[in-house]
């Protein structure tokens, strides 16, 4: 069956996801430890200026739960990475919508300055095209260092809109457009929840590119990457210890091995650190407020863990 297709989905079995310790059946629940801190990521905030069905941030124009976070704050964050000598070399940003955070571009900046590659997720929509002329600007100043990766649901607007809503396909292919006629190094995040096998969704997005003279490789896994879907009301299987020899998948190889994320809840004084993009709500699985204090083991006690790390073979990061 096509990946995507949920005809015979059912709800997730309550008694599982309860213990960190100990999966429903009583074996040891998975774990997986940071092995170094490559990408750091930001969530700028969760407002958007749009509504996707099915979005794991649940952002939107009102969804104000993570608000914007500050350039000072990302700053303190970057200090911390040179005083503590970590090992990262990726910044990322994400959202809701980065673009709609007026701090974005000194944040970019700050942390291209430093010598980080930056990573972007957008919808490459209005908001983007306010900052053209700043991304522009950062573009030219560290070529190379700069990526952005655009999301487009599926490679017909039909699909992509059925998700995304009507009359966001013209603005997105508007700024991916731009972004490709000024060389801006590009990747492109599509999702899976279609009736559609992987190479007939990646033959179709390879169109799309030649058609609207995109240079994007749909063959590329970084340049195109189709994300498993996530719905933490799906039943699931729980990860065990055991599961890791059972799958043939390496912990070191999880999405949390080597990476973090920070958030700041509406109303927080301070920022906190969460072990990867895909929890940014769930409260345990904080890991304290700095990144020195974040190298706890995380116990994968979340259906999106399994599904979409485990399971799906996901991670938000371009390499």
């Amino acid at each position: 069956m096509p990946p995507g297709n949920s005809a015979a989905s059912k709800a997730l079995d309550p008694n599982k996801f309860q213990d960190p310790d100990v999966t429903a059946d009583g074996q040891q629940r998975a774990v997986v430890a940071l092995t170094h801190l490559k990408t750091l990521w930001f969530n700028t905030g969760s407002l958007c200026n749009i509504t996707c069905r099915n979005c794991y941030m649940e952002s939107s124009p009102t969804n104000d739960d993570l608000v914007y976070l500050t350039r000072d704050e990302v700053r303190a964050y970057l200090d911390e990475i040179e005083q503590e000598k970590l090992p990262v070399d990726e910044i990322a940003f994400t959202g809701g919508e980065p673009f709609m955070n007026s701090d974005l571009i000194g944040m970019l900046e700050d942390s291209l300055a430093r010598g980080y590659r930056v990573l972007i997720l957008s919808n490459a929509m209005k908001p983007m095209s306010h900052k053209r002329a700043d991304l522009l600007r950062l573009h030219q100043a560290y070529d190379g260092k700069l990526t952005v990766r655009v999301s487009i649901d599926h490679h017909t607007p039909e699909k992509h809109e059925d998700i995304r809503g009507d009359k966001t396909w013209a603005p997105m292919i508007d700024g991916l457009r731009w972004l490709a006629d000024n060389k801006f190094d590009l990747a492109v995040a599509g999702r899976s929840c279609w009736d559609e096998f992987e190479d007939t969704a990646r033959r179709g997005y390879a169109d799309l590119f030649t058609r609207e003279n995109i240079a994007i490789d749909a063959n590329g896994h970084s340049a195109l990457v189709i994300f498993p879907e996530m719905d933490s009301k799906e039943d699931v299987p729980e990860i065990t210890a055991s599961c890791w020899e059972i799958l043939g998948v390496a912990p070191e190889m999880m999405m949390c091995a080597t990476s973090r994320m920070v958030v700041k809840r509406k109303n927080a004084e301070k920022p906190v650190v969460m072990p990867c993009t895909l929890l940014p709500y769930d409260t345990a699985f904080e890991l304290g407020h700095a990144l020195a204090d974040s190298a706890d083991t995380v116990k994968l006690n979340h259906p999106h863990c399994a599904k979409f790390c485990v399971l799906g073979g996901g991670s938000c990061s371009p390499d």
